[in-house]
């Protein structure tokens, strides 16, 4: 039994190659290709795929919308996300829209078979890269240096100093800074950390631990 494959891909170079790859692989048959998600709308349905390859970067409407719109449609068919985009914001807005898996297009030949493979097979398939955002999206300990790496050095420094229960005045001296310019600072890292005290500081970048 042949896995059956549709490809969603603009660049016709690509789109073409990815063709042939299927084709030429035992257990596979690319059975329908489209160079944008309104010739998909109209034309891949009549096909019945297994498994869709959809770029993200389309003309007129994304890769994203169309997942959207085909997994209601088409609601036993596998959609994997074949892209050169790697950005936090596509990644899960593909993933929300209710794509399966999701490779890199420079991945080589074997992986994207391989990924093919394990979508069809009820597999979440994911290149390396994209997998370790996915992962750090849900690790708490990630989520705090995310927090954490919005300060700037002076500010982690300031804030270091809050932590071990110094005054405004004593920072400053440390510092070799004035205390209206200590507060500056103080002002700013609430504000990025979106708090209103040294405690809701600490706890927004996941307590001391992370300082020293």
């Amino acid at each position: 039994m042949q896995i059956k494959v549709a490809i969603v891909e603009d660049q016709r170079d690509l789109r073409e190659m990815l063709g042939i790859l299927i084709n030429g692989s035992p257990g596979f048959a690319c059975i329908g290709t489209f160079a944008d998600a309104e010739e998909a709308l109209l034309k891949i349905s009549d096909t019945s795929p297994d498994v869709v390859l959809v770029d993200i970067h389309l003309p007129g409407k994304s890769g994203i919308q169309l997942i959207a719109q085909l997994t209601l449609q088409m609601p036993n068919t596998k959609f994997m996300v074949c892209s050169s985009l790697e950005d936090d914001e596509n990644i899960f807005n593909a993933l929300k829209a209710g794509a399966n898996g999701y490779i890199i297009k420079s991945s080589a030949p074997v992986k994207i078979l391989d990924a093919i493979q394990d979508v069809y097979n009820g597999g979440a398939p994911m290149s390396s890269q994209i997998a370790r955002k996915v992962v750090a999206h849900f690790n708490p300990r990630s989520q705090d240096h995310a927090e954490f790496n919005k300060l700037s050095p002076r500010e982690k420094e300031i804030l270091a100093y809050l932590a071990k229960g110094y005054r405004y005045k004593e920072i400053a001296g440390f510092l070799f800074i004035s205390v209206e310019t200590v507060r500056k600072h103080i002002q700013n890292i609430y504000e990025k950390l979106q708090v209103g005290s040294r405690t809701d500081a600490l706890n927004k970048i996941g307590g001391k631990s992370i300082l020293f």
